[in-house]
């Protein structure tokens, strides 16, 4: 596989960003792409951008996108004080799965959370999602808590 390069996301990345969650069936379920919500995407994208502890990341092949995923260091006091990695919504164009690319991205971001001293690397994934499961078990993780969300918006 050629070499992936990871960048910051900029707003011209949004509609990328946005398409790949509405290619994906669950995500564009709960959070379907619109126009309505784009000030607001472009807002959170500010926020995570003047933030040294987010960073929402493109992924590109020769130059082109390929995927996005967001990166987030969480510092907390248990664990002796050690500091969390969250990785979120990990998305690989659907034509290029099954080449390597998410393994990449997310040998990548863990390489992140070791150097910044993170003591765990933790991510959510949706229950309806069995082959992510599957996915994020071979790379090492294991499904010790159960999440729960409460809806505000």
């Amino acid at each position: 596989m050629t070499a992936l390069t990871y960048r910051d996301a900029t707003p011209d990345d949004l509609p990328f960003i946005a398409a790949l969650g509405d290619a994906d069936e669950v995500a564009a379920a709960r959070d379907p792409a619109r126009a309505t919500i784009a000030e607001e995407q472009r807002k959170a994208l500010a926020a995570i951008t003047t933030d040294p502890n987010h960073r929402l990341l493109v992924v590109e092949r020769d130059g082109e996108r390929v995927g996005s995923f967001q990166l987030s260091f969480i510092p907390g006091v248990s664990r002796q004080g050690a500091w969390r990695g969250q990785i979120e919504s990990v998305r690989v164009i659907d034509s290029l799965r099954g080449q390597g690319i998410g393994e990449a991205m997310m040998r990548w971001a863990i390489d992140r959370c070791a150097e910044k001293g993170c003591g765990v690397v933790q991510l959510t994934s949706d229950r309806q999602r069995d082959a992510a499961h599957r996915f994020y078990e071979r790379l090492g993780f294991e499904p010790t808590h159960t999440g729960f969300k409460m809806k505000l918006l």
